[in-house]
C-alpha cells in the first residue's frame, strides 16, 4: 500500500482545516442571524462552561430553523425553555445528576498559629 509524500498529505490536512472553518463560520453566522443578541450572549457564556452542551444546543437550534420550526429570532427566555426542555429529556434518560461535591480537609484548623 503507498502512502501519500508529506507535501500531499499537508495540503489534504490544509482543505479540511479550511473546510472546517468555513462551517464553523457559517453556523456562527446563522446563529447570528436565529438569536437574538441576549440570547446569543447567554449561549456563549454556556460555551464557556460547557462547550459539549453549546454544540448541542446550536445543532438543535440550526436544525429548526433549518425544518421551519422557528418563527422569527430566539429570544434569551426562549433559549432558556429550550435548555429546560433538554435538562428533562437528558433526566429521563439518564439518572445521573450533577452535583458539586465539597470536601474539607479534615484536622486542618486555621485558628491555629505555628
Amino acid at each position: 500500500m503507498e502512502s501519500l509524500p508529506k507535501v500531499q498529505q499537508n495540503e489534504s490536512n490544509e482543505e479540511a482545516q479550511a473546510k472546517q472553518a468555513q462551517e464553523e463560520q457559517m453556523r456562527r453566522d446563522l446563529l447570528a442571524t436565529v438569536l437574538e443578541s441576549a440570547a446569543r450572549e447567554r449561549l456563549s457564556r454556556i460555551a464557556m462552561v460547557s462547550p459539549e452542551r453549546s454544540k448541542q444546543i446550536e445543532t438543535i437550534l440550526l436544525r429548526m430553523a433549518q425544518s421551519g420550526q422557528l418563527r422569527g429570532r430566539v429570544s434569551e427566555q426562549q433559549l432558556v425553555d429550550l435548555l429546560d426542555q433538554m435538562e428533562e429529556a437528558q433526566g429521563k434518560s439518564s439518572s445521573k445528576k450533577s452535583t458539586i461535591v465539597y470536601q474539607r480537609r479534615k484536622g486542618f484548623d486555621d485558628d491555629i498559629d505555628f
